[in-house]
């Protein structure tokens, strides 16, 4: 199932050939987003645009990649390779990099990962509770996305906290300031600074693309909008509003994080000649699971009017199994796999995923998938890039790049250690707070002597002759070969394997750490051969020097997403499974308290519901064929067992009460039964 149409259908078609203004396009799930946007970059070209002149914008890596291939198939690899097929980020980065000197930034600023912000944030105010530091990050980050600086910020704090805040929020974008360093939040917010600001840098922006195309438009937050709208409002009219944002009010559930449905709301009232177009024919679902979905999401109010439809006929009905408790739960979604397995046909693991809403629900299904030695993974677990090791050989490369980025400085100096202590670190921090200038600049200031012993001088003096020694090399170092040679003559003199061995537990905890630097060492090299694109695909491109691939490597590294395709079943909260699909998918723990999502103070707003509603329904349009829900009689709550209320989605999807409750236990061992059956009927071959 899941196939994709083999022509447009009238309402793709008319998203494609709309190329006089503003576009909104309702993609449903399932209904064939990604083709209808790639087809629209190819009547684009053929309007007279430039493959430079189109910018398609995405949330991830992965997403933009599979964009850039699918348009390939389309128009060919050449004007492919010249598309600006990006992540927010991404062009977030290229607009800094050309024009960041507009903002007082110079080319080669740093951009800080999350665990960099922590740090700093950490230093501005003077505490050692990570906790709370993580607090101020996740607040920040949010005032930022609704674009607001510090001042706006505590302008309109409601309490003592928020007020603290916000003043601390002042002293991070000051260190930031002088760091020369940006966070992932400012990689939007400045380019639409840029853009506001600045009318030559307006002009010339808005001149590059002619036309924009958004992905996942539901998920964009203000300041995301803000910029898309400065880029696309032009004071030619013929040029005004040339964009297609394509998403789905019903599929908008990163409320958290800052992204609002508002957004969906603002398009007509921005743009009043703004054309909507619902695609609403579904290619991945059976008619039982879309009428599912269609009932639960009809309980929310609706911006705009849609209902998903497919061609697929009923198929299996949509089974709801009630379950004793957690354990009991993943045993019957053990059952429910091998049931399907038992059927007979090309039934792989990894056509099978179990969603759940909060991380910690995964335990015990990983235990009995393992008991039954069913190979599973657990989507999200950690990135190879967010491996200590892969920090902090990024963190040296950081510095050749930038020598003001005060956190790569402080992790390069001190991992390996190098005799160089927190004492000496912290008067080098006094003195470069006194001065306003960066760590490293300070290193070789003449008056630094009167604050330190000769011998932690000396050992500064050292650190910093070899950064600049190994930067001078690394501008001069081109190719995989020489690159690589490079990397490893750099390992062995910072000592950099032994130091894994003398902090890690065991030498098997070392040696895995230690190939995963080797591997590193091999994506860094490829990079500087040309062998890796910017989306990690292969092709033939112009070398580069270690440093070219250490200026672009923050975003990157950050936005990467890495992972080889196996066969295993899929363990995944409902958020991370937006956008992907499945054959056989289990809902598990559909109960209230979990989903809906409530903690016991909390106040469950109406707006709180209708997400939580429509994270139920990314959940069922996850299935393609068959849909397994199961709900909790008793669970878990903390350390005690309380009683399970069946969630009212499940009383919201209406199923039909005769046909959806079978024990998949039951079910396995009639299958079981009838292939008995079939084998003993069969004829024997050695009497034939």
């Amino acid at each position: 199932m899941a196939s994709s149409p083999p022509s447009l259908n009238p309402a793709q078609l008319q998203a494609v050939h709309h190329l006089s203004g503003p576009c909104l396009v309702l993609a449903g799930a399932g209904s064939g987003k990604t083709r209808v946007i790639t087809h629209k970059i190819a009547r684009l070209l053929q309007a007279g645009l430039e493959p430079k002149q189109i910018a398609a914008i995405t949330f991830t890596n992965k997403a933009a990649q599979e964009m850039r291939e699918r348009a390939k198939e389309l128009v060919g690899a050449k004007a492919a390779r010249d598309l600006v097929v990006s992540t927010f980020h991404s062009l977030g980065v290229r607009l800094l990099r050309e024009d960041g000197e507009r903002l007082g930034l110079k080319q080669q600023f740093s951009i800080l990962d999350s665990d960099d912000v922590l740090g700093v944030l950490r230093d501005a105010g003077a505490t050692t509770d990570a906790k709370l530091a993580r607090s101020w990050q996740w607040q920040i980050s949010l005032w930022k996305n609704m674009g607001l600086d510090a001042g706006s910020a505590y302008a309109q704090a409601k309490t003592a906290d928020e007020q603290q805040c916000a003043q601390l929020m002042r002293h991070y974008e000051e260190r930031l300031q002088a760091y020369q360093a940006v966070d992932f939040d400012d990689l939007i917010g400045l380019p639409l600074k840029l853009l506001q600001n600045d009318a030559e840098a307006r002009a010339k922006w808005q001149a590059t693309f002619r036309h924009v195309l958004v992905d996942e438009y539901q998920d964009t937050n203000a300041v995301q909008y803000e910029l898309l709208k400065a880029l696309v409002s032009t004071d030619n009219p013929r040029t005004r509003g040339q964009f297609t944002a394509v998403g789905d009010d019903d599929q908008s559930i990163y409320g958290w994080r800052g992204a609002t449905i508002e957004n969906l709301k603002r398009l007509p009232q921005d743009w009043p000649e703004l054309t909507v177009i619902p695609l609403e024919q579904n290619y991945r679902s059976t008619g039982s699971i879309l009428r599912a979905a269609n009932n639960v999401i009809a309980a929310n109010p609706k911006i705009f009017e849609k209902k998903l439809w497919s061609e697929f006929g009923d198929g299996e009905p949509v089974r709801l199994a009630e379950c004793d408790g957690e354990e009991h739960e993943a045993e019957r979604a053990v059952a429910f796999i091998q049931a399907q397995r038992a059927r007979g046909g090309q039934v792989n693991w990894s056509d099978f995923a179990i969603l759940y809403r909060a991380n910690h629900q995964a335990r015990v299904f990983e235990q009995k998938l393992r008991s039954a030695q069913i190979p599973y993974k657990v989507s999200g677990g950690q990135s190879f890039f967010d491996r200590a090791e892969i920090k902090d050989l990024c963190a040296w490369l950081r510095l050749l790049v930038n020598q003001d980025d005060d956190p790569a400085f402080l992790r390069a100096i001190t991992t390996p250690k190098r005799g160089i202590g927190h004492a000496t670190l912290g008067k080098l921090g006094e003195f470069s707070g006194k001065w306003k200038i960066s760590l490293f600049e300070s290193l070789f200031k003449e008056s630094l002597g009167a604050q330190l012993s000769q011998k932690a001088l000396d050992g500064l003096h050292e650190f910093g002759r070899y950064i600049n020694d190994m930067e001078h090399r690394a501008a001069r170092t081109r190719g995989a070969e020489d690159a690589k040679a490079m990397l490893l003559e750099w390992l062995k003199d910072i000592g950099y394997e032994q130091h894994l061995y003398d902090n890690e537990e065991s030498e098997k905890a070392a040696a895995s750490r230690w190939s995963n630097v080797m591997d590193f060492v091999d994506w860094v090299a490829k990079r500087c051969g040309g062998e890796l694109a910017e989306d990690g695909s292969t092709q033939i491109r112009e070398q580069q020097t270690v440093l070219d691939v250490a200026q672009t490597i923050s975003v990157i590294i950050s936005l990467a997403e890495r992972g080889d395709e196996q066969d295993q079943v899929v363990l995944s909260t409902l958020h991370a499974s937006k956008g992907l699909e499945w054959p056989h998918v289990v809902l598990a723990g559909i109960n209230e308290g979990l989903l809906p999502f409530k903690a016991d103070a909390e106040e469950m707003t109406p707006q709180r519901l209708e997400e939580e509603r429509r994270l139920m329904y990314v959940g069922i349009t996850r299935a393609r064929s068959t849909l397994l829900v199961s709900t909790l009689r008793r669970r878990k709550k903390g350390r005690e067992t309380v009683a399970g209320i069946p969630s009212r989605f499940i009383a919201e999807m209406k199923l039909h009460e005769s046909s959806t409750k079978e024990d998949p236990r039951e079910r396995l061992k009639r299958l079981r039964a009838e292939l008995s059956a079939k084998v003993a009927a069969a004829p024997d071959p050695g009497k034939a």
